[in-house]
C-alpha cells in the first residue's frame, strides 16, 4: 500500500485558506492487476485473452478520543468508480458506514464456501447465479457491532444495514432517485457467528418492501407481497482444510399472467472444501446449485396451477500459488442448465496471473 499525502487545511479569520502542517489524515492506494485466459469447451470462445485492473483508495483520521474515520473508494475491472464507502469506527458501539455498494449487508454473505479463488459457478462457464443482495446495491447506512469476547461465543458480531429506497441507486451529493417505481424500504440483519474460530456460522433476512401489492392475486402485474431474503451457513476449520456449506434463498412474490410463467422464487445451496497445502500453495472444490421457481397465476378454474423449475448446478476444481506480490490461478468449471437455460451445459478452463501493487 501507497502513501501518497497528507493535507491540512485551516481558515483564517473567516476569508483566507492556507495549508498548514497539521495532519488532518492519510490517503493511501492499494491495487492490482490481472490477465487472464478463458475457454469454453464446445463453445466459439473468440478471444480468449482478459485483463482487470483495481485500484482502492483509502482516507483515514482520527477524532478526539481516538475514534477513527475511513472513506474508501473502489475501482473494479474496468469500473470508473464501482464502490464508495465513509466509515466511523467508534471505542465502545462498532463501526457506523454510509455505503455506495460497500458496505456490511446480507449481500456480503451470498457465497461464503471455501475456495482457492472464484466461487464455483464464476470460473468462467457462463453460470448467471441469481445470488441474495438486499440492500448492497443502494445507498444505505449500515452498523456493525464490536465482536464479543470469550472462548464460547467470541467473534460474534450483529449487522444492521437500512436504505430508505432500495431501488439500486447509488446517488451524488445534492441529487435524488426520483420516483423509481413500486420499490420501498430495505432492512438487512445479519448475525455473524463465532467469526474466525474453528467453527464458524451466519444467518440473515432482508426484506424490502413493494407498495402497491394486490395479495388477492387478481392483478397479475403487481407482485403479491414484499420481497424477503435469507441465508444461512457454517464454516469449519481443521488444520489446512477449511469446510463451508450454506442456503439461501430469495422469495420475489412476483405472479404470471395466467399464459406464462414469471420468475417467483430462487433457491440456492453451496459447498466447498480447501486445502492450504503450504504457505504459498492451496487448492479446493466446490458445488453450487441455484433452483429457479417460475409459477403463473391462472384466474379461470378449469386451468391447472403448476410450478416451473430450472436447477443451474456447477462445480469448479481450483488452485492458486503465490510468490511475492505474484498470483497464479487455475480453475475448471462445468454448469449445467447455465443461465438457467435448460439443456445447456458449458465447461471452462481459465487461467490467472496476478499482480498486486
Amino acid at each position: 500500500m501507497k502513501k501518497i499525502t497528507k493535507l491540512g487545511l485551516s481558515a483564517l479569520c473567516g476569508s483566507l485558506a492556507v495549508a498548514s502542517a497539521a495532519n488532518a489524515g492519510d490517503i493511501s492506494v492499494a491495487g492490482s492487476a490481472e490477465m487472464t485466459y478463458l475457454t469454453v469447451h464446445g463453445s466459439n470462445t473468440g478471444h480468449p485473452f482478459g485483463m482487470k485492473s483495481n485500484m482502492t483508495f483509502t482516507g483515514s483520521g482520527e477524532l478526539d478520543g481516538g475514534q477513527k474515520v475511513a472513506l474508501t473508494i473502489t475501482h473494479n475491472d474496468k469500473n470508473t468508480w464501482s464502490a464508495s464507502s465513509i466509515a466511523l469506527t467508534t471505542n465502545s458501539i462498532g463501526t457506523i458506514k454510509f455505503s455506495n455498494g460497500s458496505g456490511a449487508d446480507i449481500g456480503d454473505y451470498d457465497d461464503k464456501a471455501p475456495t482457492a479463488w472464484e466461487e464455483a459457478w464464476d470460473a468462467g462457464q457462463g453460470a448467471t447465479t441469481d445470488n441474495i443482495s438486499g440492500v448492497a446495491g443502494s445507498t444505505n447506512i449500515n452498523w456493525t457491532t464490536p465482536e464479543t469476547t470469550g472462548k464460547i461465543m467470541g467473534g460474534t458480531k450483529l449487522i444492521l444495514a437500512y436504505t430508505p429506497r432500495n431501488d439500486g441507486s447509488t446517488n451524488n451529493d445534492k441529487t435524488a432517485s426520483g420516483d423509481t417505481g413500486k420499490t420501498g424500504r430495505g432492512m438487512d440483519v445479519v448475525l455473524d457467528l463465532r467469526s474466525g474460530k474453528k467453527l464458524s456460522g451466519f444467518l440473515g433476512y432482508s426484506l424490502t418492501e413493494r407498495h402497491g401489492n394486490d395479495p388477492t392475486g387478481a392483478d397479475h402485474a403487481l407482485p403479491d407481497g414484499n420481497k424477503e431474503e435469507a441465508v444461512i451457513g457454517l464454516n469449519y476449520k481443521l488444520g489446512p482444510f477449511s469446510m463451508g456449506y450454506q442456503h439461501s434463498a430469495e422469495d420475489l412474490k412476483s405472479q404470471g399472467d395466467g399464459a406464462s410463467a414469471e420468475v417467483d422464487m430462487y433457491l440456492n445451496k453451496s459447498w466447498g472444501v480447501a486445502m492450504n497445502i503450504n504457505g504459498g500453495l492451496s487448492v479446493s472444490y466446490g458445488e453450487a446449485t441455484s433452483n429457479q421457481i417460475s409459477t403463473p397465476v391462472f384466474v379461470a378454474p378449469s386451468q391447472n396451477r403448476f410450478t416451473k423449475k430450472v436447477k443451474q448446478k456447477s462445480k469448479s476444481w481450483q488452485a492458486a500459488y503465490t510468490i511475492g506480490g505474484v498470483t497464479a490461478k487455475w480453475a475448471t468449471g462445468e454448469t449445467d442448465n447455465a443461465a438457467y437455460s435448460a439443456n445447456s451445459s458449458k465447461e471452462s478452463t481459465l487461467i490467472s496471473l496476478g499482480i498486486a501493487f
